[in-house]
């Protein structure tokens, strides 16, 4: 099995340290209706901005909460088959990818691939027009968001520059939305226009969203969610984490959308203190921190927030669940990775549900592997030529060898997930192949699959 990475070994080591300080006791954490809230967010969570939803336009929250109904009713979300500690889960969550053609998302030792919403210079078909539609509207959202994210990096810029700690505290009597969406607001004789050109092309870098991982989740049928550990906040939808794979320093959007009409047959919770578990929220603390209390932000439906700039590196946050099913929007700037056939294939069929977009572009990097295969066969045979000098074959078996270990050892891990028990329960077109692969002695192929024999083969003529 592939050895976890030495980041992970250490969020485990910092995660322990953290809840052995702890023992029975729980850190304290503010929601608005404490005092010392809205000082907490200015000092120490500043950098997350909310928008509520009378603050975005009527059409936004038209557009982008049809698209999610649409979404939902052509079956496009799905729960993920993740890994985390080399034990295999299926997340709680049901999500979908969208955004520019041909980009990816790996979270959680899985990679999502984006159902492309609609770009200049790109044929896309869609398996049903309502599911182009709300492409449309995803897409719409995405530029509105960009657009927010910007004008919010400059008036923080602002902000700073004349000194925003300095500014007076806001009284916890004021309009909790005013009060928030407010913070580090600028003059109207400042327009964020007068931020340098070459500024505002770094904040346009930071904020030119290539994808959105949509999230679909109703707590009423996921009567196993963790607790919050840390504060006692109560359940989560979505654990303690950072956003993995983004490109450094950029914003993340968020808009979120729960039910308004609550189900007949819900069982309301009630707690004494704290923050309301039939809401939804966003909680915030600092990394691997026992000295800051901290922040529960309620998100009411239609409501937006943003993490700037590097908060979400030195920041953890969390979703704490609410009582009605929620959807959101994630709207990020992700780096492109590698390693995507097996991945790809791992999803299952589940791409064709919307789009056929993929098929080409998987086509062709197949082929480059059934290349990659014939070169490095080609390789081998000239490897085991005896006239071949000693020396200049060790060094070539060398460069070679740990490739072909790594090779092995993904091709092993990669049946192995494909394998879970926890396959048999996801429906059919969502169950992963393992892919490429073949049989023992099947001709059409330049090596076998388990690559076990020449591995060896190897380390005994470097023996020799």
């Amino acid at each position: 099995m592939k050895r976890r990475g030495a980041g992970e070994r250490e969020k485990d080591v910092k995660k322990q340290k953290l809840l052995d300080e702890l023992g029975e006791s729980r850190l304290p954490y503010l929601t608005p209706k404490d005092d010392g809230f809205h000082q907490l967010w200015k000092t120490k969570y500043s950098k997350l901005i909310l928008r509520t939803a009378e603050k975005i336009p009527k059409e936004v929250h038209e557009e982008v909460q049809e698209a999610f109904l649409t979404l939902q009713k052509h079956d496009c979300f799905f729960q993920d088959l993740v890994r985390i500690k080399g034990k295999d889960f299926v997340t709680p969550v049901s999500r979908i990818l969208i955004g520019n053609p041909g980009c990816t998302y790996k979270y959680l030792n899985t990679r999502l691939f984006t159902v492309p919403w609609p770009v200049e210079g790109y044929e896309i078909n869609y398996s049903h027009p309502e599911i182009s539609k709300a492409c449309k509207a995803l897409i719409k959202l995405n530029c509105y968001l960009h657009r927010e994210s910007i004008q919010a990096l400059q008036e923080q810029n602002l902000a700073e520059t004349k000194g925003m700690e300095d500014s007076p505290v806001i009284d916890r009597h004021q309009d909790y939305a005013t009060s928030i969406t407010e913070m580090g607001s600028i003059p109207q004789d400042q327009s964020p226009s007068h931020v340098p050109e070459n500024d505002h092309s770094h904040l346009k870098e930071r904020t030119s969203y290539n994808l959105s991982l949509l999230n679909y989740m109703d707590p009423q049928q996921m009567p196993f969610l963790k607790q919050e550990p840390y504060f006692g906040m109560g359940k989560m939808a979505v654990s303690w984490h950072h956003d993995e794979n983004l490109v450094e320093g950029s914003t993340v959007a968020v808009y979120s959308y729960s039910c308004e009409e609550p189900a007949a047959d819900i069982i309301e919770e009630k707690a004494p203190s704290g923050r309301d578990p039939a809401v939804w929220h966003v909680g915030l603390k600092v990394a691997w921190d026992i000295k800051n209390p901290g922040l529960a932000v309620p998100l009411y439906p239609g409501d937006c927030y943003f993490m700037l700039d590097d908060l979400n590196m030195t920041h953890q946050h969390c979703v704490l669940a609410g009582l009605l099913p929620r959807f959101s929007s994630t709207h990020r700037v992700a780096e492109v990775e590698f390693e995507w056939l097996r991945q790809f294939w791992f999803q299952g069929k589940r791409y064709r549900k919307c789009t056929d977009w993929w098929d080409k572009p998987m086509a062709a990097l197949e082929e480059f592997w059934r290349k990659l295969e014939l070169m490095t066969s080609l390789l081998l045979c000239e490897f085991r030529k005896e006239e071949q000098a000693e020396e200049q074959r060790n060094e070539r078996i060398g460069c070679l060898l740990p490739i072909l270990e790594e090779r092995q050892e993904l091709r092993q891990d990669w049946l192995a997930r494909c394998h879970s028990q926890l396959v048999e329960n996801l429906p059919k077109d969502e169950k992963p192949e393992c892919h490429p692969y073949w049989q023992e002695g099947d001709a059409s192929m330049p090596l076998p699959f388990n690559l076990e024999d020449i591995i060896a083969e190897l380390r005994s003529l470097l023996e020799c």
